[in-house]
């Protein structure tokens, strides 16, 4: 902003060389720069919603409120944050949001929009409806584009129009509608959760009646992928497990590092039975059923990192790439295909180790590496860790149609990272994933019997 200001007044051309014509030059690229939404994470992006939802939702002026948008459709970053907000008084709900004390600037406002910029510069824009209209509203702005162009084509068809206020008949008389699901009777299909408003598929299955019945955060009964200061981990076993307890866990996994993973002090043989030997005396003090595993390095060769003899001691092993990941598409192919024909069963962890925003996912033939996991009878991750949410959920409905089941997982590596289970529920949802997709739904005896080395 200081910048802004001496550009506009031309204090910058005291410095020397720099003439009206640079100045003029910096001030348009800072303009850019201001104009340009800034791309945050999905947790980032929660961490900065939920706050602000709580105060809208809190004031008497705003009867509903609610995330929409790219947020609400769970991707894995978002531009900005966008909400609804329904009250008698337009003008009280937009007052109410124009003095929420993370702002440090209001950009525009209107009589039913609101954008305002946070501190960390990503934008948050409130979209006002009166109380008929905010199913409309919300429907209208969560999207996405493509999804809702489906909607309003069928609504045309029928006589209809929808929009961000209440829907109308041709004589354009208001169709009352308490709710999105309404909206969707209206259009004669199932109602269709935002994680799959993608113009992806959904509109025709649920024209059909085919939609599946999304796996919940509550249909999770055990915490899979746990990290512990064995390796790089910021807690004991002890702590992890007393945590998850309180979560309602009925299963937690410990999969620390192995050997090769030396820059997460990996853990080598003799310090893996002391491992054990922890985990039965915390096993004494929690109710939960302790499980001990590995997360297992993917080598070069495509072998795993622990012999024979020590995989089949452990209750369950994930075996994921940690290094080399600049292969190319064959190696990698092969790399992975021969990991997932081991003769052990194990779990496919954070499968193409992308880090959003800053690291691309390995280079591989993905069918087949998905067809060979489908032979070998593997399972595949579904990582919770908001910077890396791997899989992508096209990779997901390809592994869920060709019968691979799942395990949604925290990626812990701290009593605080068990809280990424959300996270990759989030993704499961957006795979079109069941409660009958994915193994961690499962009761700690049956876990046990599905996922056993």
């Amino acid at each position: 902003a200081d910048l802004k200001s001496a550009c506009t007044k031309g204090s910058v051309r005291t410095v020397k060389g720099f003439g009206e014509k640079s100045a003029t030059k910096l001030l348009a690229a800072i303009e850019k720069l201001e104009a340009r939404d800034e791309r945050v994470l999905l947790d980032q992006a929660l961490a900065e919603a939920e706050p602000l939802l709580r105060y809208l939702r809190a004031a008497a002026a705003v009867a509903k409120a609610d995330i929409a948008g790219a947020l609400r459709r769970r991707k894995e970053t978002v531009s900005r944050i966008v909400l609804v907000a329904a009250g008698p008084s337009l003008k009280a709900v937009r007052d109410r949001f124009v003095r929420y004390p993370a702002f440090v600037q209001v950009e525009e406002r209107n009589s039913r929009r609101c954008v305002a910029r946070l501190a960390r510069g990503v934008r948050a824009e409130l979209n006002a409806a009166a109380p008929g209209d905010y199913a409309a509203a919300l429907s209208y702005f969560t999207g996405s584009k493509k999804h809702y162009a489906r909607l309003e084509e069928l609504a045309r068809a029928k006589k209809i129009t929808i929009g961000p206020q209440a829907p109308r008949t041709a004589a354009g008389k208001k169709v009352a509608v308490k709710d999105e699901a309404q909206i969707y009777r209206r259009l004669e299909m199932q109602y269709v959760p935002p994680e799959l408003r993608e113009d992806e598929g959904e509109i025709e299955a649920a024209l059909a009646g085919k939609l599946p019945e999304l796996v919940t955060i509550d249909d999770i009964r055990g915490m899979t992928h746990c990290h512990t200061v064995y390796s790089d981990g910021k807690n004991t076993v002890e702590e992890m497990a007393l945590a998850a307890e309180a979560m309602g866990m009925e299963y937690l996994t410990i999969t620390d590092h192995s050997p090769s993973a030396f820059y997460a002090r990996g853990v080598e043989i003799d310090r893996l039975k002391a491992q054990w030997e922890e985990i039965e005396k915390a096993q004494e003090k929690v109710k939960l059923k302790l499980l001990r595993g590995t997360e297992s390095d993917i080598l070069e060769d495509g072998a795993l990192d622990y012999p024979d003899n020590i995989l089949e001691q452990l209750d369950v092993v994930i075996a994921s790439v940690h290094q080399r990941f600049k292969m190319d598409a064959d190696r990698m192919t092969r790399r992975l295909v021969r990991a997932m024909k081991a003769p052990v069963f194990k779990v496919w962890g954070h499968p193409l180790g992308r880090l959003v925003q800053s690291r691309p996912p390995l280079a591989c033939h993905m069918e087949e590496v998905l067809d060979a996991v489908a032979e070998s009878g593997a399972a595949v991750e579904v990582n919770g860790d908001p910077r890396r949410l791997d899989l992508e959920p096209r990779w997901i409905r390809a592994a869920r149609g060709r019968g691979i089941k799942f395990l949604i997982s925290a990626d812990a590596h701290s009593t605080q990272g068990l809280q990424n289970l959300r996270y990759g529920v989030f993704m499961a949802r957006r795979g079109w994933l069941t409660r009958g997709d994915v193994l961690n739904t499962l009761a700690a005896g049956d876990f046990m019997r599905a996922v056993h080395p």
